[in-house]
């Protein structure tokens, strides 16, 4: 069946006149009765019985006006469905982000999201490293971002930055800069650390440091959450004063009531980094919608990282 043929005969028919109908497609009225009546001849039944005011259907004009009518709309679903497909991409993102970096970039991705992709929906969960790359795994969501994720066949890893990881503490005075001296790791076990539990990937980093050179923390609590975190260190008192060990960025937009000291380590005061990385599922597809959100979740980070990764 010519899907020309079956628009023509529906136009007619929602019309009540070849005339009408002409005028509409903008179609000669012979070729128009003609297409018709090829119709007819190929379903072997007459679709319309022809009065002096127009056309009135037949029972099997009826019965094809209702498929038709059907037909032509899927195939029009179909058409638009693969222009939108050309253009804006289509589908759902899960994105699993650590909360210091949740807190910086969701606002501003959701919004470059909806924008970009207004015919895409964006879910957002918050997790540690180790947790996103289980829900990773198991699909629950499509692209996270990760500190320190180790060796896996099963994702691929894309290298955004390093964090740099400070030690904070409370701020020596008014006018003491917000960044201080930095800390070896030696002066830092004589600190009391608030710091994530394991397998928090700052933690097990500052751990695998540590019992390289021979040292181990003194642990004062385990918090999960940086605002706690710094609440408690703002808290501690002077005689006894707590410290904790964040990324940079965990104090991006904060009040400086803070001060922050790079962990150095080694001979040369290497400072002590995670790398930071995009992660997909190496065992699923990567379609047009998830590439590109992936570079738009990219393009988000940079704004508070430099190309080399220090933060800005």
């Amino acid at each position: 069946m010519d899907l020309r043929q079956l628009a023509t005969f529906v136009h007619v028919a929602e019309l009540g006149s070849f005339t009408r109908a002409a005028r509409v497609l903008q179609v000669a009225q012979p070729a128009l009765s003609r297409q018709v009546r090829a119709l007819e001849i190929e379903l072997r039944q007459n679709l319309f019985a022809r009065t002096g005011r127009g056309v009135t259907l037949t029972e099997a004009g009826q019965r094809l006006l209702a498929h038709g009518r059907g037909i032509l709309q899927q195939v029009e679903r179909a058409q638009q469905d693969l222009e939108d497909h050309r253009g804006a991409p289509v589908g759902h993102v899960a994105l699993g982000l650590p909360p210091s970096v949740s807190r910086l970039v969701t606002a501003p991705l959701v919004e470059g999201f909806r924008e970009r992709f207004p015919k895409a929906t964006l879910t957002v969960v918050e997790g540690l490293s180790a947790y996103v790359l289980e829900w990773l795994a198991l699909g629950r969501v499509d692209l996270a971002v990760v500190y320190q994720a180790p060796p896996d066949p099963a994702i691929e890893l894309q290298p955004v930055a390093h964090e740099f990881l400070h030690l904070v503490g409370p701020r020596p005075g008014r006018r003491a800069p917000p960044i201080g001296p930095p800390v070896t790791l030696a002066e830092l076990t004589t600190l009391d650390l608030v710091i994530p539990s394991r397998p928090h990937s700052l933690r097990m980093l500052l751990e695998t440091a540590l019992a390289t050179a021979g040292l181990k923390p003194r642990i004062a609590a385990e918090i999960e959450s940086v605002p706690a975190m710094l609440e408690l260190v703002e808290r501690s008192p002077a005689s006894a004063p707590l410290h904790a060990l964040l990324s940079l960025t965990a104090l991006i937009g904060r009040d400086p009531v803070h001060q922050a000291r790079p962990v150095v380590i080694g001979g040369r005061r290497r400072p002590l980094t995670a790398q930071v990385s995009l992660a997909t599922s190496a065992q699923r597809p990567r379609g047009v919608l998830l590439e590109q959100a992936a570079a738009l979740l990219r393009e988000r980070m940079l704004v508070h990282w430099t190309d080399e990764g220090e933060p800005r």
